[in-house]
């Protein structure tokens, strides 16, 4: 089954994949009853990595031969497997991490909340011995989940509230959110949904309620802009995420299609150059790519971001301001100039919601501001995001920016810059008539 499923993601002809040009054929590579040239071409695949990334750090590497000695690069690099041999017990993550007593203690807990997984590729990030590593810390439970303040609720955004079908959200006048599944390969622990991602609810693939979105989505004209999102709509088959694009763009005021998703991250191996080939029949189409910390910028994730923007797909960053996992100015600076190194662009940075459980990632809004502050002026502008508070209730992203504006002395406009400096602007007072006042 794996190995159709090469077949089925990789059509490029040989003469245009990367790669050495030297064809082995391996008998254990291919599938029976397939022709000499698809077999020469799915080795050609194989041998260039064109399912995964050309490259593994070390420490990756590493991982693999501690734990997964048996497995081939072929299938290591298929994100079917990845997906089939995910981390979803405490009993497996003891294989591969030293728990502390919080997330022993998380793990037993009977009233779990939000289930783990974590694919195998992501685990090698890890580190074994420190449970405060801003990736751990985002992916393991830990006790404090269970702890649950008086400001938080299950649906804080009040996304229910303007949910007109199932599934999709309408806020915003000329955009909707579309959940078009519950499952992620990789489950944060400060999901804004995690009111109904990773119920098992067999949501993943559901046409009718598709159907039911995409009927809303055309009998109202006045959205021209539609967000996939979910769960992690990347972990639908190709055809299935075609089946939804294509019937978007059938659509004449959908202007553009917009997919928030993790895999490059925590699955860059989904990154085909397949799915990359069926994507780019559906422009305009853009890329919101949730990252948290510098140490996801891997091999791997640099090679699926280079895929994606060399196929027209303008790239974004949404990343959530998180207490002890980056909530620093030289994290989050290390985090930006990487994404621009891979042409990403910081988007947002968001304060952490207020869901059921997570008051231990919540900063106070004047770290986020402390960090735009200590962005802007000393890096280049690309690299500093919108600090934004998705408003409780369902009032919508709010932005927020530190004060540069200090005062008005007759005329100027006092302002102070990056260096604290203050600076004046001549910014005469007019007349309702639009004209400058007489001296």
């Amino acid at each position: 089954m794996a190995k159709e499923m090469l077949l089925n993601d990789e059509k490029e002809p040989p003469s245009t994949l990367p790669g050495s040009g030297v064809i082995t054929l391996q008998s254990d590579d291919v599938s029976p009853g397939y022709s000499t040239e698809t077999k020469l071409k799915v080795v050609w695949d194989l041998n260039s990595n064109s399912l995964g990334a050309a490259k593994s750090s070390e420490k990756t590497l590493e991982f693999r031969r501690q734990f997964f000695k048996t497995v081939t690069d072929t299938e290591w690099n298929n994100w079917h497997w990845q997906l089939r041999h995910r981390i979803t017990s405490l009993n497996e993550l003891e294989r591969f991490l030293s728990l502390s007593e919080e997330e022993r203690q998380a793990g037993f807990h009977r009233d779990a909340i939000f289930p783990v997984a974590i694919t195998p590729y992501y685990l090698s990030l890890l580190e074994k011995d420190n449970p405060g590593q801003g990736l751990r810390r985002s992916v393991i439970p830990v006790k404090k989940e269970y702890l649950h303040a008086p400001e938080e609720s299950e649906d804080p955004l009040g996304e229910e509230n303007d949910s007109p079908v199932h599934g999709l959200v309408h806020r915003y006048p000329d955009r909707v959110l579309f959940l078009v599944t519950d499952y992620c390969s990789t489950y944060c622990r400060y999901c804004t949904r995690s009111r109904m991602v990773g119920k098992r609810l067999n949501q993943r693939f559901n046409p009718s309620r598709w159907q039911a979105g995409l009927d809303y989505i055309a009998a109202t004209p006045s959205v021209r802009d539609v967000l996939l999102s979910g769960g992690d709509p990347l972990t639908l088959s190709d055809d299935r995420l075609e089946w939804l694009l294509s019937r978007l763009r059938r659509i004449p005021h959908v202007e553009i299609i917009r997919i928030g998703t993790k895999a490059p991250v925590v699955l860059p191996q989904r990154i085909t150059n397949g799915l990359v080939r069926m994507l780019k029949r559906y422009h305009p189409l853009w890329m919101s790519i949730h990252f948290t910390h510098p140490d996801e910028l891997t091999p791997e994730t640099q090679s699926a971001c280079q895929r994606l923007a060399d196929a027209g797909i303008p790239l974004g960053s949404q990343t959530v301001l998180l207490a002890g996992v980056n909530d620093r100015v030289e994290t989050m600076k290390q985090l930006y100039h990487g994404l621009l190194k891979n042409r990403v662009k910081p988007y947002y940075l968001y304060q952490c919601d207020p869901i059921i459980g997570s008051a231990h990632f919540r900063t106070p809004v004047t770290k986020g501001l402390e960090i735009i502050r200590g962005l802007r002026g000393h890096t280049s502008g690309y690299a500093v995001p919108t600090y934004v508070i998705d408003g409780p209730g369902g009032a919508g992203k709010i932005p927020l920016l530190p004060e540069y504006v200090v005062g008005r002395e007759g005329n100027d406009l006092l302002l102070q810059n990056y260096q604290g400096r203050i600076c004046r602007y001549p910014d005469a007072a007019r007349n309702p008539a639009g004209q400058p006042q007489p001296a």
